[in-house]
C-alpha cells in the first residue's frame, strides 16, 4: 500500500501546476532566483532535513509527512515518498539522534527513521493529550542545543482565558516527554520556531489578536525568554511599548510583568515560518540571516504581509531592519500565493513552502 501511495504522490508530484505561473510574477534581490521544487500532493506546511539532506514536508490535510528527494541535484524533487501517514493534522517537524519527531495537533510522537528508505516506523508517544484543534491547531517543535524539547501550542480563541496552560504558551520537555516545564506565556500563537546557530537561543513569529483595527496590535519576531509573559490576553506591545487590551479583562499587575518582543511588524502580516541561512551559497552579507515567511492577511482592509523578509543578524543579535526578501505574491489585491515555511537545504538553498507548493530559492553570481 505504501508503494502505491508513493507512486500516486510522484504522478501528482512530477504533473506540476500553476506555480510556474507564480514564480515569473516574484521579485527577488539581483543574483536570487526561486524556482518550484514540488507540488501537487496536498497543502504544504512546515518542513525539516534528514540526517543524510533530504527535505521532508508536513502536509496536515493528507495527514501525512512527504520526502523530496532530489537525488540527480538538479534542483527539483524526484518524487514524492511517503514518510508516514495516518497522522492528525502533522505539522512541526524536528530531528533528534536519527530519529524524527513530527507534532500533531493533540501529541507529539517519535518515529524511528531510515534516511536510505525515507520511512518512519515503530512510533511512541512523547508528548501525549496536547489540546487539540480550537482556533489554532498547529503545533511547532524545535531542539534546542541542550536537547531538550520546545512545543508551542497556540490560543483556542482569538481573546480569551485559557483553563490549560499549555495554550497561547511553549512548553519545554526532555526528549523523553519528561520534565515539562513552562517555558513562555502570552504567546497568542507562535506558529514559528528557530534555535540561533551560535547563540542557542529560541526565537518565534507571533501573529497577535484580530479585531483591533487594520494597524493593531503588530504581529511580532522575537527571541523567546525563559520565564517571560509576552502580554496576551490582557495586553499587547505597539511602538516599544506596553498597552493594555480594553476589551480584555485586563490585569495592570500583569502588564507590568510584560517582556516587550525584539521586532514588531505590520499587525495582520501572520508570520509563520522563520529559519536562519546556515549555509555558505548567499552572499556573505546575507549568511546568518533570519528569514521570516509572512503568510498575509485575511481580514484587513488592504491586505498586507504575502512575502518573505530577512532580518539582517550580526553576533546573535538583528544587526538592521526588517527588508523584503521576495514579493510578488500580491498583485493589486489578488492573491497568487502565500508563504508558509522556510528551511535552509544541505545544498544551500532555501526552501519555501506555500499553500499549495515547495520552492528553491537559490543564488547565482549576476
Amino acid at each position: 500500500m505504501a508503494r502505491t501511495l508513493s507512486a500516486i504522490l510522484t504522478v501528482l508530484l512530477l504533473s506540476g501546476g500553476a506555480a510556474p505561473a507564480q514564480e515569473r510574477s516574484l521579485t527577488l534581490p539581483q543574483g536570487f532566483r526561486i524556482e518550484e521544487f514540488a507540488s501537487g500532493f496536498g497543502s504544504t506546511r512546515f518542513m525539516t532535513v534528514d540526517p543524510a539532506g533530504t527535505l521532508l514536508v508536513s502536509t496536515p490535510d493528507q495527514g501525512r509527512v512527504v520526502a523530496l528527494p532530489d537525488r540527480n541535484r538538479d534542483g527539483r524533487a524526484d518524487a514524492a515518498v511517503m514518510v508516514a501517514d495516518g497522522l492528525e493534522l502533522p505539522h512541526g517537524l524536528a530531528f533528534r539522534g536519527g530519529d524524527l519527531y513530527i507534532a500533531e495537533t493533540g501529541r507529539v510522537r517519535r518515529f524511528r527513521y531510515d534516511p536510505a528508505t525515507l520511512r518512519a516506523s515503530d512510533p511512541a508517544v512523547v508528548v501525549p493529550n496536547l489540546p487539540p484543534r480550537g482556533n489554532h491547531w498547529t503545533r511547532t517543535i524545535a531542539f534546542g542545543p541542550d536537547g531538550r524539547l520546545y512545543v508551542s501550542v497556540g490560543s483556542s480563541c482569538n481573546v480569551c482565558t485559557e483553563s490549560d496552560p499549555r495554550r497561547a504558551a511553549i512548553t519545554r520537555y526532555n526528549a523523553d516527554g519528561s520534565g515539562e516545564l513552562r517555558f513562555a506565556t502570552g504567546l497568542r500563537n507562535a506558529v514559528g520556531l528557530a534555535v540561533h546557530p551560535s547563540t542557542g537561543e529560541l526565537w518565534a513569529t507571533v501573529n497577535e489578536r484580530d479585531w483591533r483595527g487594520d494597524d493593531l496590535p503588530p504581529d511580532y519576531i522575537t527571541e523567546v525568554k525563559e520565564g517571560a509573559f509576552y502580554g496576551w490576553p490582557e495586553c499587547f506591545a505597539a511602538g516599544g511599548r506596553v498597552v493594555p487590551d480594553s476589551r480584555a479583562r485586563t490585569s495592570a499587575e500583569r502588564c507590568r510583568r510584560m517582556t516587550l518582543p525584539t521586532i514588531e511588524i505590520q499587525a495582520h502580516s501572520a508570520p509563520l515560518g522563520l529559519a536562519f541561512y546556515t549555509g555558505a551559497q548567499f552572499p556573505p552579507s546575507y549568511r546568518g540571516s533570519l528569514f521570516v515567511a509572512y503568510h498575509g492577511s485575511w481580514n484587513r482592509t488592504v491586505p498586507t504581509g504575502y512575502k518573505i523578509v530577512r532580518v539582517p543578524f550580526m553576533d546573535g543579535r538583528p544587526s538592521g531592519p526588517v527588508e523584503d526578501f521576495a514579493t510578488g505574491w500580491l498583485q493589486g489585491g489578488r492573491v497568487l500565493g502565500r508563504p508558509v515555511g522556510l528551511q535552509a537545504g544541505a545544498d544551500g538553498a532555501l526552501y519555501l513552502s506555500t499553500d499549495d507548493a515547495i520552492y528553491r530559492i537559490s543564488y547565482r553570481v549576476p
